[in-house]
């Protein structure tokens, strides 16, 4: 491991990390097109830079309730080895530098539900979880089908 530049967001009262070179943008939610039968953290697809991204609500994946009302909700989209993802979070707040000496899994044994809890910063005021993206995209139900939705539509589209 060695240091994590990192741009951190904001779900419930916590804060999470993605490494900033997975992250693509931070985006407005503007309008997204739902897509049926898909599960409730799924909101649907957006266009963002000619883009369809699908937009997962991750306040809903960790919490059970939306951020999609709030105002200073953000979109952090990040690049999987599959396709664009957006993440919805209550706020993109800043870009830290964590010292690899800050980095610790241990306690995330705690989190078999979350395997994509990839460390913990423990910085001196506050506690930060880092998310990965790539898993986060293979171990959610229903991503499989998205990304071939993806597909399907940017096929159509050419």
């Amino acid at each position: 491991m060695s240091d994590l530049k990192a741009v951190i967001i904001q779900c419930g009262q916590e804060e999470y990390a993605l490494p900033v070179d997975t992250v693509v943008s931070i985006e407005k939610l503007e309008r997204v097109n739902p897509i049926p039968h898909l599960p409730e953290y799924m909101l649907g697809l957006m266009k963002i830079r000619g883009e369809l991204v699908p937009i997962l609500d991750f306040q809903q994946i960790l919490y059970g309730n939306s951020a999609k009302d709030d105002p200073n909700a953000r979109i952090v989209v990040v690049q999987t080895e599959n396709l664009f993802i957006g993440l919805l979070v209550l706020d993109a707040k800043e870009i830290l530098d964590i010292p690899e000496s800050k980095l610790t899994s241990s306690g995330l044994m705690a989190y078999s539900r979350t395997p994509y809890f990839k460390t913990v910063a423990n910085l001196e005021d506050r506690m930060i979880t880092v998310v990965d993206a790539e898993i986060l995209s293979r171990t959610l139900s229903g991503m499989d089908e998205i990304g071939e939705y993806v597909q399907a539509k940017r096929m159509q589209e050419k």
